[in-house]
């Protein structure tokens, strides 16, 4: 169950984008409402939400601390186990309510080999010999099913977010589960314990909701909503493992790695002859005929599928290590590489909120720097650079992790009238903040980090090459190198693009909530089996709709959190914000933001809005290093040849992986260590 609501929480950390022109007045789905109409008791709601999250934070999170620091994880998985298969009836009585027999036989197996073989349950011999998957089935699901419909939603004390369906269902849990009959004084304290390690692992997922989230009530009322639209339809039980591997001998790796068809139309052709025919003539006005975009790198077998699809594999991108250790990430003994990560914040304008970073030096405390920005809208929690972290640290270096300036953190920490978006206002701010991390951390632990490197992913990437050319006009973080992965070319031209793949939504309104909530399901499946995958994987079970679905869902919902904060929006009570933030599309915030102040955009101009603003920085720094690829939704070819030609041997180019789904490869990962030994050695 844990891991299931994780990957819907996972679902809107997802970054991805795209291109295209937005003609129309920008209209976006509001999710929650789509599955589950009005909230008539929001103002109850949410004063409830934030009652249970202090409930959560001052006496439930406590006791799950000291109960993760006596059990490791082997022995609470274990438990969790124990405690799955004695529910049994609960799924096999739902089963039975639906007349979905093949899934109360599937139950029935699964409770006999998993009670014997697999010891009462500590074990799934069930899923790993036999190859029959657990199921979520309980009777608020079966009276779904069965038509019964939900009734008002509302958030009740520990219990939080349910239906009136979803209590009585409850109920009935309760009363088929065994254990609900536990009398003796022994057996109670065996049935606590059960009840504690169970709940225990909600606490990932309360700490990313609360942590990640500018507004922690919606972002889980619409997981909520989805999943119970996804039970309802038993679209939980759709398999993806068989489409996750294919044979590389089917595929044609084409030139430009957009499309993996071996055969297309002659009308597609010959679109597709116009539109190079086009280009040719932009680059010769340009002069960019000459300019080659070969690939320095290519990735062996990746079978591409499409860009958006193939940006979606950045998912992939796990090192192990980061999190390995035999205890719970709650626990106070564990000592993996994410929980070595300290917390701490400066003040970067007075007034304003602290900002936090996290940090983790080596035992040289003099040992260089490497500062990550991770991608739009995620903060210093984010899972992308805490790997990058991990790749630095094991070469020599102590890292600091901040997030992303359009993040809203990033902005409750800076003026009050900064409106992120502009890349030479934004690399002002987030090089101030760095200048401040440094000097708190140079004071506190008495060194000096002589030697810096600075890597950005995405917006972020963008931003770091501005700060790199303000440090080259006036340097004031010392000797600094840059890495900049995947960085938007033009910000105007990509802001249109990621409108454009929100609004293809409408190319199936009707029917919606289907597509969502299959789309959904496909992922969370998808993220529940990947610890157990044991190949490697060069195909995703998504087409490029349902792609372009989960990247426009998390791109907007990284654009509802930055309003959600510029409107100081309230936590605790109805504000009606989001009837506004779904008429909003990027190119709507740009316009009320940030053209509303004329003199800031007036100095922006004069640097641009895309790489070529820099461009003498560019063509004449060598202390700089950029990683594209030839098929990123985000730029074109055009913007590619450019870059090109003012980065000429600073830029990598990759012939897959679109934007930033090449970070798992080991082709990037080897050419990025090397890169990162070379600056340390300053041989870059």
């Amino acid at each position: 169950m844990k891991r299931r609501i994780i990957a819907f929480i996972f679902l809107f950390c997802f970054i991805g984008y795209n291109v295209s022109v937005c003609a129309e007045e920008f209209v976006y789905p509001n999710y929650a409402d789509e599955f589950l109409g009005r909230d008539k008791h929001e103002k109850f709601n949410r004063k409830m939400f934030n009652f249970d999250k202090g409930l959560n934070k001052y006496f439930i999170k406590p006791v799950h601390i000291i109960w993760a620091s006596i059990l490791p994880q082997y022995a609470m998985d274990r438990i969790f186990g124990i405690s799955y298969n004695i529910e049994f009836p609960i799924r096999l009585v739902s089963s039975l309510v639906q007349k979905d027999f093949h899934n109360a036989g599937n139950e029935t197996k699964r409770f006999f080999i998993n009670t014997t073989i697999g010891l009462a349950g500590m074990y799934d011999p069930a899923r790993r010999y036999f190859h029959i998957g657990r199921s979520r089935d309980n009777m608020d699901k079966a009276f779904a099913r069965r038509n019964i419909k939900p009734g008002a939603y509302f958030v009740a004390p520990v219990i939080a977010f349910t239906t009136v369906r979803g209590l009585f269902g409850r109920l009935f849990d309760m009363a088929l589960n065994p254990t609900t009959y536990i009398g003796t004084p022994l057996l109670a304290v065996i049935k606590a314990g059960i009840l504690i390690n169970k709940t225990s692992y909600w606490q990932s997922i309360i700490k990313l909701v609360e942590s990640n989230y500018a507004d922690p009530y919606e972002i889980t009322k619409t997981a909520f909503g989805i999943d119970g639209f996804i039970k309802k339809n038993n679209y939980d039980r759709v398999d993806v493992t068989s489409e996750l591997r294919v044979n590389p001998s089917e595929y044609q790796n084409p030139t430009d790695g957009r499309t993996r068809e071996l055969s297309v139309s002659a009308e597609l052709v010959e679109k597709e002859q116009d539109n190079m025919l086009e280009m040719q003539i932009i680059e010769a006005k340009l002069g960019l005929s000459n300019v080659s975009i070969d690939p320095d790198i290519q990735l062996l077998n990746y079978c591409p599928q499409s860009p958006v699809v193939d940006s979606m594999r950045t998912s992939l991108f796990v090192l192990p290590d980061v999190n390995k250790s035999i205890w719970n990430e709650l626990s106070l003994w564990n000592r993996s590489f994410a929980n070595r990560l300290k917390m701490d914040s400066v003040n970067v304008v007075p007034g304003r909120d602290d900002y936090k970073f996290k940090f983790l030096l080596q035992k040289n405390k003099n040992a260089p720097l490497a500062i990550l920005y991770p991608s739009t809208g995620d903060g210093v929690k984010a899972s992308h650079p805490m790997m990058f972290a991990k790749m630095f640290y094991d070469a020599g270096y102590s890292v600091v992790i901040q997030g992303n300036p359009f993040q809203w953190e990033f902005v409750k920490s800076m003026p009050e009238n900064y409106r992120p978006g502009l890349p030479a206002r934004d690399a002002l701010m987030m090089r101030e903040t760095t200048i401040k991390i440094i000097d708190k951390l140079q004071t506190k632990y008495n060194c000096k980090f002589e030697d810096k490197v600075l890597l950005g992913t995405s917006l972020a990437a963008l931003d770091l090459l501005f700060i790199a050319e303000q440090e080259s006009k006036d340097n004031t973080l010392g000797n600094t190198q840059y890495i900049a992965l995947c960085p938007p070319i033009d910000l105007m031209y990509s802001l249109r693009q990621v409108d454009a793949y929100t609004e293809e939504w409408k190319n199936f309104s009707d029917e919606l909530k289907q597509k969502v909530a299959f789309t959904s399901a496909k992922l969370v499946n998808l993220y529940l089996i990947k610890k157990d995958i044991d190949f490697e994987v060069n195909h995703l079970p998504f087409d490029e709709d349902e792609a372009k679905l989960i990247t426009s869902f998390l791109m907007h919902q990284k654009l509802s959190d930055i309003i959600f904060v510029l409107e100081k929006a309230p936590n605790n009570k109805p504000s009606g914000i989001y009837d506004t933030i779904c008429k909003m599309g990027f190119e709507d915030y740009f316009n009320k933001y940030i053209m509303a102040d004329p003199e800031s955009v007036e100095k922006e101009l004069e640097h641009g809005f895309g790489l070529v603003a820099i461009s003498d920085y560019l063509e004449n720094a060598n202390n700089y290093k950029i990683y594209h690829t030839r098929n990123d939704y985000l730029v074109n070819t055009i913007q590619l040849k450019q870059l090109k030609r003012m980065a000429g041997g600073n830029m990598v180019i990759l012939d897959n992986g679109s934007h930033m789904g090449f970070l798992y490869r080991p082709e990037f990962l080897l050419d990025l260590q090397k890169t990162i030994i070379e600056m340390r050695n300053g041989s870059l």
